[in-house]
């Protein structure tokens, strides 16, 4: 099994690689510890990368030669090191590359053929895939350690920045809401409860399999075409009404009682429990919501947003007091981005409802009421505030001063990482064998060469 394709690629990338490879005569290119580099790796690396639309600066191969034999000293160090695995982690992370490339494939039988393995085989890939990138991460964190940063070290490596190397910044805005969600009318909630019972029924009875029903009913397009599987969870990654019934299953012959959740409505069926996760089949079932209560709450929010207006009220204030959106009632509605741990968003990181209708906006303006879709096409009914915004320029101190703090953690930690590989060149048995490699223009030159002997 090849170690090295995995650091670069994509699972449907891999696929059409691992087809193409058959006529490859493998050599020995780079032993590192006491691992060796094939030719076949080296080729596989370079295939991924261009499959991924990489660009090289150089040879391709003295490229993918010298990132899999930089990989390796992390790996290599790793194990003298005794680097303590996260299992559960690595579990998590072959679970989500199986199911991403189940989702493209579109069936197992599908995934194995491309594959050419069974699923335990391609399982097994993976796990090795995760493991090996676990190790590499683990090692380059102990690598980097804790940099200290300060307000002067920043401005410093700021001042040092040629005007032609200042990144910019795209446009961002903090925007506030506040969300109502419009009533289910309580025959809805039945209705959608009697047809779950009815599977229920019919699977008791025999009459037909839980999957199947998942495949034609199940409102979850993820797990849909999967009879309803979900792939192995831990219980922090479920909803928690879902996880409190899921974990309470024992009998895989027995469906669940309806549990509600965020999503709507839900049965579910056990397949397996490995250690604390478990894998499950569900159906998912979603009462609609009438156009007369959207248009109810949309015309409330409408005299709520006069009544800001017309300061009568602030909107900080409605937002703490009525407002369903429980990541931001209690911040004032101010909309919070975990991607930059901010409360500023680039348009494009914001949700498409809400940047459609901010894009327009004016700092301090309220919008009208508006439709905004939830956890696919849950409808809730909106308005919002836009509290500032910031124009694209080139970065500064005054504005940007978290993102230079990045950029200097990133040069940082870039240049330490640098500075251990050439040391480890040093103390590492490596060797290059291929004679074609001398010509290389590496980005690490102290790379020691197999000398032929006559």
């Amino acid at each position: 099994m090849r170690r090295f394709v995995i650091y670069c690629m994509c699972a449907v990338a891999s696929i059409c690689i691992l087809q193409a490879q058959d006529n490859i005569i493998d050599r020995v290119e780079w032993v590192v510890g006491d691992k060796a580099i094939l030719r076949s790796d080296i080729e596989d690396a370079v295939q991924a990368w261009l499959a991924n639309g990489q660009k090289f600066k150089g040879d391709p191969y003295c490229v993918a030669g010298e990132e899999l034999a930089v990989q390796q000293l992390f790996l290599h160090q790793a194990i003298l090191d005794s680097v303590e695995v996260n299992e559960s982690f690595i579990l998590q992370s072959v679970d989500q590359r199986m199911d991403y490339v189940l989702q493209n494939l579109g069936s197992k039988e599908k995934m194995e053929e491309y594959f050419r393995m069974n699923s335990s085989q391609i399982r097994e890939m993976y796990y090795e895939m995760e493991y090996n990138n676990f190790m590499m991460n683990s090692m380059k964190r102990s690598i980097v350690g804790d940099i200290k940063v300060s307000p002067a070290l920043v401005r410093r490596y700021y001042n040092s920045l040629p005007q032609d190397s200042i990144p910019f910044v795209q446009s961002q805005v903090e925007v506030q809401i506040i969300t109502l969600e419009p009533e289910i009318e309580i025959s809805e909630i039945e209705r959608v409860k009697s047809e779950l019972r009815d599977y229920t029924e019919r699977v008791n009875n025999n009459e037909t399999s839980f999957s199947t029903l998942a495949l034609l009913y199940s409102e979850d397009p993820g797990s849909a075409r999967r009879g309803g599987e979900l792939d192995f969870v831990a219980r922090a990654e479920l909803d928690p009404e879902f996880a409190n019934v899921a974990f309470n299953l024992t009998d895989p012959n027995k469906v669940s009682k309806i549990v509600e959740s965020e999503y709507g409505f839900h049965i579910i069926q056990l397949l397996e429990k490995r250690g604390d996760r478990i894998k499950v089949r569900h159906i998912l079932r979603k009462p609609r919501v009438s156009d007369e209560n959207v248009d109810y709450m949309l015309s409330r929010l409408d005299t709520i947003a006069n009544d800001i207006r017309n300061d009568s009220i602030k909107f900080e204030v409605v937002a703490q007091l009525i407002s369903d959106d429980k990541d931001t009632r209690n911040n004032h509605g101010l909309m919070f981005n975990k991607m930059t741990a901010s409360s500023r968003f680039e348009l494009q990181d914001l949700p498409v409802d809400v940047a459609r209708v901010v894009d327009n906006m004016k700092v301090g303006e309220i919008s009208s009421p508006f439709i905004l879709r939830q956890n696919g096409d849950k409808v809730v009914c909106a308005i919002v505030k836009l509290k500032s915004r910031v124009d694209g320029h080139k970065a500064n101190i005054k504005d940007d001063y978290e993102k230079l703090r990045e950029l200097y953690m990133a040069k940082m930690s870039e240049q330490k990482v640098m500075d251990w590989i050439k040391e480890k060149q040093k103390s590492t048995y490596v060797r290059v064998n291929s004679k074609d490699s001398r010509q290389c223009d590496f980005k690490y030159p102290g790379w020691v060469f197999y000398e032929d002997k006559e």
